[in-house]
């Protein structure tokens, strides 16, 4: 019995040293595992607070980011339509008709408008001279969304010459272009056979900087009369062209040259001074007041 009694004891004494150990190791541990919670706890507030910032950084470029921009368009208005060709001019297209000028149907004569003649020199037993004259302007603003005047200008001019080239009825049709009027500029010709007689049809279609100006110019023998010369009226039509892109440069306090401010390219000139009305749509645009061609050609004083 002493000797077990003896043997606890010494088995007490054994394990209070290891007790007492293990205690101390778990309070040196304590501090390092705070210590270490806290690191870490400072780490992840360094992260999160970089990784606000960066947001912070991204949001505010995204918001900083600039509209699109567009090149203003250089005209900002057009003459007055059946003021656009001088006396002179008019009484060599319609002899008879130099004051019967007709202004057509706008809702906004600053971006669309047009004007007609019409001449009958009626020669009694001999028959007649008819004549028909049109001009169309139609003007384009730069648009943010859709793009500069000029060039929406040039799409327009491209469409005015293949829908002048795709008359019902017409024969003989050519084209050619037309140098030193506008930007661009090109003559359409063709032959029409009406009941009244046969009518040779001059289309020229110009664009200066962001307008886009249409003459419309025809002429018959009726009656018995002899058909008038093509390759006069389009020489007829080209002046009256020319003349009416001078006169769009002028209502826009440029020169009057007749050459308007491009080089007579095949490409949209850059646009120089603001600009701030709304451009017309294309779908828009193609409903202009000046008749077609094709309607044009019958018509009669």
């Amino acid at each position: 019995m002493q000797r077990a009694a003896k043997r606890d004891q010494r088995n007490q004494r054994d394990r209070r040293p290891r007790r007492a150990g293990r205690v101390a190791v778990c309070a040196l541990a304590l501090p390092v595992m705070v210590f270490a919670a806290a690191c870490s706890s400072d780490s992840g507030s360094g992260d999160g607070g970089s990784k606000d910032a960066g947001d912070g950084t991204s949001s505010s470029q995204s918001g900083a980011s600039a509209s699109p921009t567009v090149q203003a368009a250089a005209y900002r208005k057009l003459p007055g339509s059946c003021a656009v060709l001088s006396k002179k001019t008019l009484t060599s297209l319609v002899p008879k008709g130099a004051k019967s000028g007709k202004e057509g149907a706008s809702d906004d004569t600053a971006t669309r408008a047009s004007c007609s003649w019409s001449s009958l020199d009626n020669n009694g037993v001999k028959g007649s001279q008819f004549r028909w004259l049109n001009v169309s302007l139609l003007r384009f603003d730069s648009d943010a969304q859709r793009g500069a005047g000029d060039r929406l200008a040039h799409a327009y001019y491209a469409k005015q010459v293949k829908d002048a080239m795709g008359v019902e009825g017409a024969k003989n049709a050519k084209t050619q272009p037309v140098a030193g009027t506008g930007d661009e500029a090109t003559l359409v010709r063709y032959d029409l056979k009406k009941k009244e007689g046969a009518f040779k049809q001059q289309t020229v279609v110009t664009r200066v900087e962001n307008v886009v100006v249409t003459v419309d110019y025809n002429g018959a023998g009726l009656a018995g009369e002899k058909t008038p010369d093509a390759d006069s009226l389009s020489k007829a039509a080209e002046q009256a062209a020319k003349e009416a892109v001078a006169s769009v440069a002028s209502a826009n306090g440029g020169g009057g040259s007749g050459a308007g401010s491009g080089s007579g390219s095949s490409k949209p000139s850059p646009s120089a001074s603001a600009s701030k009305k709304a451009s017309p749509s294309p779908s828009k645009a193609a409903k202009s007041s000046s008749p077609s061609p094709s309607s044009s050609a019958s018509k009669k004083s």
